[in-house]
């Protein structure tokens, strides 16, 4: 079956996953996490994308992004990741691709998501075993949501901010929100819907989503095709 065009859309988050050819590491060590986030930090101005979140495992990546246009976001991908697989082949010997073909993503809604995609982006390292706690990890945005450290390619998004008046006050409700975890309903639901490429969403938000694109945006219901009409 042929795969569907990604859906992107200008002013929407995405949830984006990239992950590394057959599972294998795509970083070796810190100089390598730095030097991805450095490239990201380069090419999101310049492609006009807004990062909110990220997190980056041992061997794909995730991140939670807001493009100005309905090319950012490929072009951006496409930057950073041509990029870093030349930095990665000539630092370590090797040839060849590094990521397991094209990056996946999913359409978010924003009231009823978007914190929920950041606490799940956050919380990989732990269901991973990697750490028992969000703020121990260091290749995460959550340190700088918690209030541990700046990190200069984050834009905050605005649903962010609405969690509080202070600075204090927001970090501490997002670590709170982190620490009671995600749903395994929609934690399924956001894994499905990034690597099948459907959007993640309400019937209201999908339906709208429909009237400005004519690429599906959710799943086919299974069932009988209608029966043909006499009229």
């Amino acid at each position: 079956m042929a795969r569907l065009p990604r859906l992107t859309l200008p002013g929407l988050p995405h949830h984006v996953i990239q992950r590394g050819n057959n599972r294998q590491a795509i970083f070796v060590d810190r100089a390598d996490h730095e030097r991805l986030l450095g490239l990201m930090a380069d090419a999101a101005p310049r492609f006009g994308v807004a990062l909110h979140a990220y997190v980056l495992m041992d061997n794909h990546f995730h991140l939670l992004a807001t493009p100005d246009t309905a090319t950012g976001l490929p072009q951006f991908m496409q930057a950073v990741g041509r990029s870093y697989v030349r930095y990665f082949n000539d630092r370590h010997g090797r040839s060849g691709t590094l990521w397991e073909g094209r990056y996946r993503s999913t359409l978010i809604q924003t009231d009823r998501y978007l914190l929920t995609c950041m606490a799940y982006i956050d919380l990989n390292p732990v269901r991973a075993g990697m750490v028992s706690d969000a703020r121990d990890f260091p290749w995460s945005s959550h340190g700088h949501y918690a209030g541990l450290r700046h990190d200069k390619l984050l834009t905050p998004h605005p649903l962010y901010w609405e969690l509080g008046n202070t600075p204090f006050a927001r970090e501490a409700a997002y670590v709170e929100l982190v620490r009671g975890g995600v749903r395994a309903a929609d934690q399924g639901m956001l894994t499905e819907a990034t690597l099948r490429g459907w959007a993640a969403g309400d019937a209201d938000f999908l339906a709208s989503l429909q009237k400005a694109t004519e690429r599906r945006v959710a799943k086919a219901k299974a069932g009988r095709p209608p029966a043909a009409s006499d009229s």
